[in-house]
């Protein structure tokens, strides 16, 4: 019988296991998971009202490949899309209308801006075409954020990219790469390049904004005379994320070890010199089960510890990956009695708030106001949930539970105008993600690609995870499946 050991069981992991059942019948395939339960970084709890995502809440609509697997599973029925309400912006202490156009928070225009942004900034960006031009690398990457503060200043930078980018990776532009983050606008460089044309970032961003890429707009809105209506961008599951983690453990139909810690892997020779080596799992809980294969899905840093007890390929490939820094943060969930203050403030009319890196007397870097975002939440009650921390910042992330929950109510006080302790907290949910995304710099795509490199010469030995695949359910799942498959065809 073929064994195979899987190190994670958040998304990576339990995904990798499914696939490696499909391409394997009859294999034995184990799950090795250090804490508590399954699912990683996607986490539904059981708030009173229904389940709620303290993780990662939704995924990308428009992934064709993602709502196929869905269906492949079983959960079509079980997706549901937003209200269609858009989030603002909140930057010097007032509330704006997400620019529209552009790409990631980098504006196609200084009037796209006007409001957000100083005139002396609105006339830097107008005027970026007329510079000299990047020293752009094809194929290369460089920081996102010290090239918009170099092109169009600090302002577009921490108003709009951070804002913007602070919740989806947990890092501030200058801690991410351009081709790592917003491939598009990478290509867009490349093609300036390689034309022999200026390349400059106002270039850049008109080609990615001409070529009707959705990838990384700022805007999700639509202006009224357009038809059809477009598709939702973002879904997620009406049971939450635990509906999928659980049907991917289910369908693994694999024996999943909680509470074990795998700190390396060790070579044992076959019996005869002829006959391929196996590997058996070192660490705290694991047994001595020999076995053929072995896949680790866990963050970048503790594959990159588990891999180099290997010889070869495998050592290289960890050397790489060690590389990888890892972001922090934390969700504080609130549950109110309700929508409406005694004193008549109302929570607003909006998906969520984005706040800019420079605003000053406040801590949390977004509110996503759950219960107007996705309408099968809003018949749970009021839910907020309050995201704090991006890279390097690790003291907001180890603070004490109730400061984290007072400076979620006074943020959204100061910002909304509403007041939560008077509504009526009802229910409270903190949630610490020590380590959960990979900083995704300008040296990352490279990193990955010499990894993957090293890692495609090891002998049924692979990896996979956020830190290969990319950020998103989608690009995970697609990673976790292509890595299953080819390590089965080593079996």
């Amino acid at each position: 019988m073929t064994r195979c050991a899987i190190i994670g069981a958040g998304l990576a992991g339990l995904t990798a296991a499914y696939q490696l059942r499909q391409e394997l019948p009859s294999a034995q395939i184990d799950v090795w998971e250090g804490s508590e339960r399954i699912g990683g970084k996607l986490h539904t709890v059981p708030f009173d009202g229904g389940p709620v995502d303290m993780g990662a809440e939704a995924f990308l609509a428009r992934r064709d490949d993602a709502h196929e697997f869905f269906a492949e599973l079983g959960l079509a029925d079980e997706i549901v899309y937003p209200s269609g309400l858009r989030p603002v912006l909140y930057a010097q202490g007032a509330h704006h209308v997400l620019p529209a156009g552009g790409v990631m928070g980098i504006p196609a225009s200084g009037e796209s801006v006007a409001g957000v942004v100083s005139p002396e900034t609105v006339a830097a960006i107008d005027e970026e075409a007329q510079r000299e031009p990047i020293n752009w690398e094809v194929g290369g990457d460089q920081s996102l954020g010290l090239m918009v503060r170099d092109r169009y200043g600090d302002e577009v930078v921490d108003r709009c990219v951070s804002a913007l980018l602070g919740g989806v990776y947990s890092c501030g532009a200058d801690d991410l790469g351009i081709r790592a983050t917003v491939p598009a606008l990478a290509n867009a460089l490349d093609d300036l390049a390689r034309a022999g044309e200026p390349v400059t970032l106002s270039a850049a961003v008109a080609r990615v904004v001409s070529s009707g890429s959705k990838a990384g707009s700022l805007s999700h809105d639509s202006s009224a005379n357009q038809e059809p209506k477009p598709a939702p961008v973002f879904g997620t599951f009406r049971n939450g994320y635990a509906t999928l983690y659980e049907r991917l453990a289910q369908a693994a139909d694999a024996e999943i070890y909680l509470e074990t810690f795998v700190t390396g892997i060790t070579e044992v020779s076959g019996p005869t010199d002829a006959a391929r080596p196996q590997y058996r799992l070192v660490g705290m809980g694991v047994d001595e089960t020999l076995y053929d294969a072995v896949l680790v899905a866990t963050p970048a840093p503790m594959a990159s510890r588990i891999l180099k007890s290997l010889p070869g390929a495998t050592a290289k490939a960890a050397e790489a990956m060690s590389s990888i820094k890892l972001a922090s943060s934390a969700v504080v969930g609130l549950r109110f009695a309700s929508d409406v203050a005694p004193d008549g403030n109302v929570l607003p009319e909006n998906s969520g708030i984005l706040i800019a890196a420079d605003q000053p007397g406040v801590t949390a870097k977004a509110f996503t106001l759950s219960s107007r975002k996705w309408p099968h939440v809003a018949q749970q009650g009021t839910i907020v949930r309050a995201s704090f921390g991006r890279f390097g910042e690790d003291a907001i992330t180890r603070a004490q539970e109730d400061e984290l929950v007072d400076h979620a109510l006074d943020d959204l006080a100061a910002i909304t105008g509403f007041d939560g302790r008077a509504a009526g907290v009802e229910e409270i949910y903190t949630q610490r993600w020590f380590g959960g995304l990979p900083r995704y710099d300008h040296t990352h795509t490279e990193t990955v690609r010499r990894a993957e490199a090293e890692l495609a010469d090891a002998d049924r030995i692979a990896a996979t995870g956020a830190w290969a695949g990319g950020v998103g359910v989608p690009a995970v799942i697609a990673h976790a499946r292509k890595t299953a498959r080819d390590l089965a065809r080593q079996l």
